[in-house]
């Protein structure tokens, strides 16, 4: 059965392991362990320096708390979108996670993964 045609519950057992991956490796600043999981999309944007400035200047995207929920899917076209209650070691309050799924090759991919 194709991503799309997954109940909420099913994706977001899908995507958590994905989302865990990307808070460690945020948090770790460990390029190859963040892209892993990219659509070769993604991974022709998310350049190793551009990232590494990311990480240099944003403390939120490496101090990134394992306390994260994901508390719904969003359907668009050929992507599916979870999004996650997001909480961080250093800096106080909760922050959305985004985390955009679909298929490349038959595997789930990253689409898209943001945080606010």
């Amino acid at each position: 059965m194709s991503l799309l045609g997954k109940a909420d519950n099913e994706i977001i057992e899908i995507a958590n392991p994905i989302w865990a991956n990307l808070v460690k490796s945020s948090n770790m600043k460990d390029y190859g362990g963040f892209t892993k999981d990219f659509s070769s999309q993604m991974l022709y944007g998310a350049n190793e320096v551009e990232l590494g400035k990311q990480w240099a200047s944003n403390d939120l995207i490496s101090s990134l708390s394992d306390e994260y929920k994901a508390f719904g899917c969003l359907r668009r076209g050929l992507y599916i979108t979870v999004l996650y209650k997001q909480k961080s070691t250093k800096i106080s309050g909760e922050f959305l996670g985004r985390l955009v799924l679909g298929e490349e090759d038959g595997l789930v991919k990253v689409f898209g993964a943001t945080i606010f």
